[in-house]
């Protein structure tokens, strides 16, 4: 499942950079989180190191873009082109 920035984030630049896949960017007001290239950190990090760096926990599931710890480790493969076998 991707994540997602609710409304109540306040802008601090703390998750953009932790983000291995550059799925973090600044939308028209609050950062936004693109679901085709969010993995959770799976293939990178036991947790999603953009939820640890939050400092006001606007950062959840996105229940728009449920997908399987496999289907995010194979999404993370392809990105950084990781064979696969």
């Amino acid at each position: 499942m991707a994540l997602k920035i609710l409304d109540t984030c306040i802008n601090c630049d703390m998750c953009d950079p932790e983000c291995p896949n550059e799925a973090i960017y600044m939308g028209d007001e609050i950062y936004e989180i693109d679901a085709d290239k969010c993995t959770e950190c799976v293939g990178h990090y036991e947790k999603p190191q953009c939820v640890i760096a939050c400092p006001i926990d606007c950062i959840k599931p996105d229940p728009n873009h449920v997908e399987s710890e496999e289907d995010l480790l194979v999404k993370c493969y392809e990105m950084h082109g990781i064979p696969q076998g």
